[in-house]
């Protein structure tokens, strides 16, 4: 029975990814972002492709800049972002983690340092520098803790749900079975639950940008070639432009949420030893 759930899982996600792939192509949001929603839908399935009509996809033409100005949808832009970003690096260790034949602890370490550094470096800072002012290394230091405060309650809530399945599921620990891979994605399912609220905090304190919207600028006789570019607009409420990095202190204070975090993470793993 539970063979004839993962498969049903799999040719939904299968599905899921198919629409998602097609109908984001008309949706105006940021290229990376389009890749981000495409990745959470391989990770997520059916609950991927939900989010994205339900978050980004713009209802009627001209309107996504209104649609995704809601905090609830800025904050979904900026959880799915961490989420597809770093889920790469740890399923990239999940993997290595079995061809080394790490476990415990250790394993858990490796997909941490690898989601971290792929979120924060490539998925954050690298396609995202032109929120920096187009420079990379302000948009590493500025991308920084908001990378490892979500970092934190995605694996909090991602490691004892994969730690607590592989326990009950058979073969679930080897990546040559499906088994294997539906574990992983329930964990990344619930570590996206979890990095909601903390996403949440760190759209209302402009640390962290949410949805966006990109549309070809139109053609004037001076500049036609201006067809070929995108004129973004970062949008949080009430459509006035969010800015990351904001003068004013946020609340609670930054060192606050940052101890909370990591409570939150060695919650998570002290649930995940208790399940093995």
């Amino acid at each position: 029975m539970l063979d004839g759930i993962i498969l049903l899982w799999f040719i939904l996600s299968a599905i899921s990814v198919l629409f998602v792939v097609i109908d984001i192509r008309s949706t105006p949001e940021s290229p990376v972002l389009k890749w981000g929603f495409i990745l959470l839908t391989a990770y997520t399935g059916v609950f991927g492709a939900f989010l994205y009509v339900l978050g980004c996809r713009e209802p009627l033409s001209g309107t996504h800049e209104r649609f995704i100005a809601t905090r609830w949808r800025q904050t979904l832009g900026s959880t799915m972002h961490c989420v597809a970003g770093d889920g790469v690096g740890i399923l990239a260790g999940a993997v290595l983690s079995t061809v080394l034949s790490l476990t415990g602890l250790a394993e858990v370490a490796l997909e941490y340092v690898l989601g971290f550094a792929f979120g924060w470096t490539i998925f954050q800072s690298l396609f995202m520098r032109s929120t920096a002012g187009g420079s990379y290394s302000a948009a590493l230091k500025s991308t920084f803790i908001p990378e490892l405060l979500s970092m934190n309650l995605l694996m909090a809530g991602m490691v004892p749900t994969a730690m607590l399945l592989r326990k009950h599921i058979q073969y679930s620990g080897d990546p040559a079975s499906p088994r294997f891979w539906f574990v992983m994605s329930m964990g990344l399912l619930v570590g996206f639950i979890f990095a909601y609220p903390m996403n949440w905090w760190l759209v209302a304190n402009h640390l962290k940008h949410g949805m966006m919207t990109v549309r070809r600028a139109a053609p004037t006789a001076d500049s036609p070639a201006q067809m070929d570019h995108a004129s973004m607009k970062d949008m949080a409420q009430e459509k006035a432009p969010m800015q990351m990095g904001s003068d004013r202190v946020p609340s609670p204070p930054i060192p606050v949420m940052t101890v909370l975090s990591f409570l939150a993470l060695a919650a998570g793993l002290a649930l995940a030893s208790l399940s093995r």
